[in-house]
């Protein structure tokens, strides 16, 4: 606008001059010229200034919807915890319980954990701690250790979370298909599904994700993993 306001004034000037001689002609050539030269520069100004606007908007739809996949995530993994924690409590109230003989001191009974089970834990300490090589390494171990183990879903599932939040999408794929294979009676199946269609829907293979979160929301409606299916579905404008 400010360029505007001089550009004006100075081509009323000009007209007021006149055109009596070769020499004002030119002049006056001269200064239409540059008149035309920043008309054209304002006109630049003002499409790049829409251009950056659309793409700072455009950015910040997209970190809207990476903050709320985020958001899943980290929910599914807090999940993952919690029920490896409840099952932790479970075994330790099942437990026998030491009579107290009469005129002695209670005394807490042992509570050791099996070797598989000790090993387990000391590995989901490693991911809750953010070391996710160190655990994925122990998990492998464990896994190869105890393939009969009563973790061996749970070991599956940590192990697939390793490499997911590692971005290595296209590791964690497969490990959270076994889990789908092999362990469908597990509280580990439905958040295995989600994060293999979530490791689809990262590698690029937006055709096989959707499928994936519509088998789930169809499937398993009123499940935490059927809202976070959906909620990725309308992410994608579906």
């Amino acid at each position: 606008m400010k360029n505007r306001t001089v550009i004006l004034p100075a081509l009323m000037a000009l007209l007021a001059v006149g055109c009596g001689s070769e020499d004002q002609l030119r002049r006056v050539e001269q200064e239409v010229g540059d008149l035309k030269l920043e008309v054209f520069k304002l006109r630049q100004q003002v499409e790049d200034g829409n251009k950056r606007a659309q793409t700072d908007q455009q950015a910040a739809t997209e970190a809207r919807v990476q903050d709320r996949r985020f958001q899943a995530d980290l929910q599914e993994s807090l999940r993952g915890v919690q029920d490896s924690t409840r099952a932790l409590n479970n075994r330790l109230g099942s437990l026998p319980r030491t009579p107290v003989k009469p005129g002695t001191e209670p005394v807490q009974p042992a509570t050791p954990a099996g070797e598989d089970e000790r090993a387990f834990n000391a590995t989901v300490v490693d991911y809750n701690r953010g070391s996710y090589p160190l655990a994925a390494e122990g998990l492998e171990l464990w896994l190869k250790t105890y393939p009969q183990g009563a973790k061996r879903p749970d070991a599956l599932f940590f192990l697939g979370l390793c490499h997911y939040n590692q971005g290595a999408y296209d590791k964690a794929q497969p490990v959270f298909e076994r889990i789908i294979k092999e362990h469908a009676a597990s509280s580990q199946f439905l958040p295995a599904k989600l994060k293999r269609a979530q490791c689809l829907l990262k590698q690029g293979l937006k055709p096989g994700a959707v499928k994936a979160f519509q088998e789930l929301v169809s499937g398993f409606t009123g499940s935490a993993e059927a809202r976070t299916a959906q909620q990725e579905l309308s992410d994608l404008g579906l």
